[in-house]
């Protein structure tokens, strides 16, 4: 598969990633006396990554999130040359979601995006207000973990066709634990895409939602790769 169809699915896929699970944060989350709440956005957000995953990741991968991308070449599975042509599309598409999102969500009278517009944040803009220490340890293992999954899943010795939804699960799952502590990164195209129209607080912590969700999705390719991964 040609680069430029490579990349226009990986944007693609952040968009709905981002579109799909933000928006249900930003419009859906605590509409008025009936929303879907956490478990809906963990949710949203598990089938955003899997729907996707069915559609174009036979073209792309299936990242959708620089965190994965990265750990996939320290697994072993991406070659370097394709890391940052990969990533670039994702923050695009993650971006191009969030201006989608802001122009949905401005139309509602009374909208302000600086009140939190599905950012990521620690200390006194943690949800559950989890300090900056437990939201730079959440973030570590929950995206470690989340290359594991995938590693795992999508490993030639796994039954084929489930990889998609062992990965969505695995992400629902990641937000029902540490939406109350940071929002849930694990990917920082998604902080990202949202944080530029946040305009305040977001972008001045958005440096914990790039540096961590990648040093640990690099840490899970490597744990997968020389302590999981089999040649035999």
């Amino acid at each position: 598969m040609n680069m430029r169809k490579r990349l226009t699915a990986e944007l693609f896929g952040t968009f709905w990633l981002v579109f799909g699970g933000c928006g249900s944060a930003v419009l859906a989350a605590a509409f008025p006396t009936l929303g879907i709440g956490f478990v809906g956005v963990a949710l949203a957000f598990g089938l955003t990554v899997l729907t996707m995953a069915y559609a174009v990741g036979h073209i792309s991968g299936g990242h959708f999130n620089p965190a994965v991308t990265l750990g996939l070449y320290a697994g072993g599975r991406v070659p370097a040359k394709d890391v940052v042509p990969y990533i670039a599309a994702q923050f695009i598409g993650g971006i191009a979601a969030g201006a989608v999102l802001y122009f949905i969500a401005s139309g509602k009278p009374g909208f302000d995006a600086s009140a939190g517009f599905a950012s990521n944040g620690y200390g006194e803009h943690s949800p559950g207000g989890y300090s900056l220490q437990a939201a730079i340890v959440a973030e570590f293992v929950l995206t470690a973990f989340f290359l594991i999954v995938i590693h795992g899943a999508t490993d030639r010795r796994a039954p084929a066709g489930f990889g998609p939804l062992a990965i969505g699960l695995a992400l629902t799952l990641i937000h029902l634990i540490s939406i109350p502590v940071t929002n849930t990164s694990v990917n920082p195209a998604r902080s990202t895409g949202v944080a530029l129209f946040q305009g305040g607080w977001a972008i001045q912590q958005l440096w914990l939602f790039w540096l961590v969700p990648l040093i640990g999705g690099a840490a899970g390719g490597l744990v997968y790769r020389h302590l999981l991964d089999s040649k035999d």
